[in-house]
C-alpha cells in the first residue's frame, strides 16, 4: 500500500465532506494506520473523522492515538460519547489512557462511565505505577476446574467475543487459586468428553500483582510466553498481562537503560515533544556530576607538571595523555555494555562476579598485550620517544586496558547487587571513573621509570 496515495485520498474525501467515502476507506485501513493518519490533523477534522468511524472500531483506533490527541477528543465529544468510548474499551487501555490525562479530565470520564467499569478502573489505577496489576487486564477467560471439554467450549462461545485474549485459558477452582493453564489449541484438538483437568499444564508461570514491570518483561522473555497470568498472595488469579503490553514495558525500559547509560535522566515523553528546558533538566545533573568528578582528574595531572615540564621527555608524555585515556574509556565501556545486556537478558547475575572477571581480565590481556605493542612502536616512530619513555606508555596502557575491563565487568554487577540499575554504570561514569584510575597509573609508571633511569 502507497501510504502517501492513500492518505492524499483519505485528506481529500474529508476534506469534500464525503463522509460516507471516507467511512468506507478507513475501514479498509488497520486501527494502527488509521491512528496515524490522524495524528495528521486538526481538531475540527480529528473530531469529525473519530466520529465518522462505526462505533465498533472507534475504541480500538482510539487506543493507538497519542496521548495529546486523547485528550483533545475528550475535551470534544460530549458525555454520552465518552460514555460509549470508555466502556468499549479494554479495561486496561482504558486505564493506561486515564493515567497520562490531567486531573480535571480523568475526573469528567470517570464520571460518564458506569458504576461497575468505574470500580474496576479505580482498583487498577490503586496499584503502584509500573507493577504487574497496573499493566493487566481482566478481560480474559477462565475455566472452571472439573469441566470436560465440550463444557469448555461452551463457555467460550458464550462469552469469549467481550475477551481481549482467548488463545489461552486459565483454570481455577473454587477458590479462584490459578492451578494450571489451557491453550486453545489443545482444547479444540482434544475429545469432547475429556476432563480439562487432564490436559492443562498443572505448572503455570504467573507474577504476583505487585512485581515491578521489569520483572515481568523478563519472566515473559524467559519462558516465551504470549500472555502472563497475575495472581495475588493467596494465587487467585485477578488478571492477566497480555504480549502488546509486554512490548510496551520493553521498549520502556529500554529506552530507559539507553538514557541512564548516556547519563540522561529518564524521561516519558516523545524526543520532539519534549521542550529544550526539560532537555537540558534531564541531561544537567549527571554532566555537573562528571564534571565534578573530573576535577580529580585535574588534580592528578597537577600533582605531576614537574614530571610533564621538566624535559623534553615529559612533552611526549603529555602528548600522549588523550591517547591512553581515550582507550581506557572505550575500553571499560565496551566491557560494561556487554555486562550490562547480559545482566537485562539474565545471562549474568552477582553469583557470576567470578567468572566474568575472569573472562574480561584475560580479554584485557589480549587487546591490552597487542595495543600495548602497536602504542610502542607509534610512539617510537611518530612521536620520536625514547625507549624509555615508549615503555611508559606501552606499560601504562596495557595495565589500563585490564584494569577498564575489569571496572566495566565490576560495577554494573556490584550496582545491580546493591539495588542500583546497572545502566548507571555505563559509558560516561566508566569513562571518568577509568580516567582518574589510568592517570594514576601512567603517572606511577612514568615516576618508577624515570627513578630508576635516573632521569
Amino acid at each position: 500500500m502507497d501510504w502517501e496515495k492513500m492518505e492524499e485520498r483519505l485528506l481529500t474525501l474529508l476534506n469534500t465532506c464525503k463522509h460516507s467515502e471516507l467511512r468506507g476507506a478507513l475501514m479498509m485501513l488497520n486501527e494502527v494506520d488509521i491512528a496515524r493518519f490522524m495524528e495528521t490533523l486538526d481538531r475540527e477534522k480529528l473530531l469529525l473523522t473519530f466520529r465518522v468511524l462505526p462505533k465498533d472500531i472507534s475504541a480500538d483506533v482510539f487506543a493507538y492515538m497519542s496521548p495529546e490527541q486523547k485528550q483533545t477528543l475528550i475535551e470534544s465529544i460530549g458525555d454520552n460519547e465518552i460514555r460509549s468510548l470508555i466502556e468499549d474499551m479494554f479495561l486496561d487501555d482504558a486505564v493506561d489512557f486515564l493515567e497520562e490525562l490531567p486531573a480535571n479530565v480523568v475526573k469528567r470520564v470517570l464520571q460518564n462511565t458506569s458504576e461497575e467499569k468505574r470500580n474496576l478502573i479505580n482498583q487498577f489505577l490503586r496499584y503502584p505505577e509500573n507493577s504487574a496489576g497496573s499493566l493487566m487486564t481482566i478481560e480474559y477467560l477462565e475455566l472452571k476446574s472439573g469441566l470436560t471439554v465440550r463444557e469448555a467450549m461452551e463457555v467460550i462461545r458464550k462469552t469469549g467475543l467481550d475477551k481481549e485474549t482467548i488463545y489461552t485459558l486459565y483454570i481455577i477452582d473454587d477458590a479462584r487459586r490459578l492451578i494450571g493453564i489451557l491453550p486453545l489449541r489443545t482444547l479444540i484438538l482434544s475429545q469432547d468428553d475429556v476432563k480439562i483437568d487432564d490436559i492443562m499444564d498443572v505448572n503455570p508461570i504467573s507474577v504476583k500483582t505487585l512485581d515491578d514491570q521489569e520483572k515481568v518483561a523478563e519472566t515473559v522473555r524467559e519462558y516465551d510466553l504470549m500472555t502472563m497470568p497475575v495472581v495475588d498472595n493467596e494465587n487467585r488469579l485477578v488478571g492477566i498481562i497480555t504480549a502488546d503490553d509486554v512490548m510496551d514495558v520493553i521498549e520502556e525500559e529500554n529506552t530507559e537503560d539507553f538514557e541512564k547509560m548516556a547519563a540522561l535522566t529518564p524521561s516519558e515523553e516523545e524526543y520532539l515533544k519534549t521542550s529544550p528546558w526539560q532537555l537540558a533538566k534531564n541531561r544537567l545533573p549527571w554532566l555537573l556530576i562528571m564534571a565534578t568528578v573530573a576535577i580529580f582528574t585535574g588534580m592528578i595531572i597537577t600533582n605531576y607538571e614537574d614530571l610533564l615540564s621538566a624535559s623534553a621527555m615529559g612533552i611526549v608524555l603529555t602528548a600522549c595523555i588523550p591517547m591512553l585515556m581515550d582507550t581506557g574509556g572505550n575500553c571499560g565501556s565496551q566491557a560494561s555494555t556487554l555486562v550490562i545486556r547480559g545482566i537485562a537478558l539474565g545471562e549474568i547475575e552477582f553469583k557470576d562476579l567470578g567468572k566474568a572477571l575472569w573472562k574480561e581480565i584475560r580479554v584485557g590481556l589480549i587487546v591490552g598485550g597487542i595495543l600495548a605493542v602497536f602504542t610502542f612502536a607509534r610512539v617510537y616512530l611518530v612521536n620520536h620517544g625514547s625507549i624509555p619513555v615508549c615503555f611508559i606508555v606501552a606499560s601504562a596502557l596495557f595495565c589500563t586496558v585490564i584494569l577498564a575491563k575489569s571496572l566495566g565487568c565490576i560495577l554494573p554487577l556490584t550496582a545491580k547487587k546493591l539495588g542500583f540499575d546497572p545502566a548507571l554504570m555505563a559509558s560516561p561514569l566508566i569513562t571518568t571513573i577509568v580516567d582518574m584510575a589510568s592517570l594514576t597509573i601512567y603517572f606511577t609508571i612514568a615516576t618508577t621509570i624515570m627513578r630508576m633511569n635516573g632521569l
